[in-house]
């Protein structure tokens, strides 16, 4: 049972979903640009956020090459879209993009009190790595009441 109100479809959800796509591309990984938007029940943006390193520590090219170092480094878009929100989450709902929170940035959501997230499904060229983070992701959700609606066709 959603614990939604009434009033988000998916021309609603489109649109927060190309906003998203928008903020991701702020971001400077070269591999992997990823964008959040959060919205409150009134359809009102409430934060944003992209991936990237955190306030004050250099953005070298060099340290986004290096895998390990970028990821000891990097902020997901989800962590920093909360962070920045600096107020109360519940019934708001995030849209990710290009593809739905990984397990550690979905403890977080659940913790903020977010009930409902959207993104396009995984593309297939990231599967294999990312598919059994975010089946744990999905499993954490579906226990923690939050809905998670994913689109196949969102480019």
């Amino acid at each position: 049972m959603s614990r939604l109100k009434p009033g988000i479809n998916e021309k609603w959800d489109k649109r927060f979903l190309e906003l998203a796509k928008h903020i991701a591309l702020w971001s400077r990984d070269p591999s992997t640009q990823t964008g959040a938007v959060i919205i409150d029940q009134r359809r009102r943006v409430i934060s944003v956020g992209f991936n990237g390193f955190p306030q004050g520590v250099e953005d070298k090219s060099e340290d986004y090459e290096n895998r390990e170092v970028k990821y000891s480094k990097i902020a997901h878009c989800e962590a920093n879209a909360i962070v920045f929100a600096r107020q109360d989450l519940e019934y708001c709902i995030l849209y990710t993009y290009p593809f739905q929170s990984c397990s550690s940035c979905s403890k977080l959501v659940i913790q903020s009190g977010i009930t409902r997230c959207v993104a396009p499904e995984i593309p297939e060229h990231l599967r294999e790595r990312w598919a059994n983070d975010m089946n744990i992701a999905k499993d954490m959700f579906e226990e923690a009441g939050i809905e998670l609606k994913l689109y196949k066709d969102f480019v």
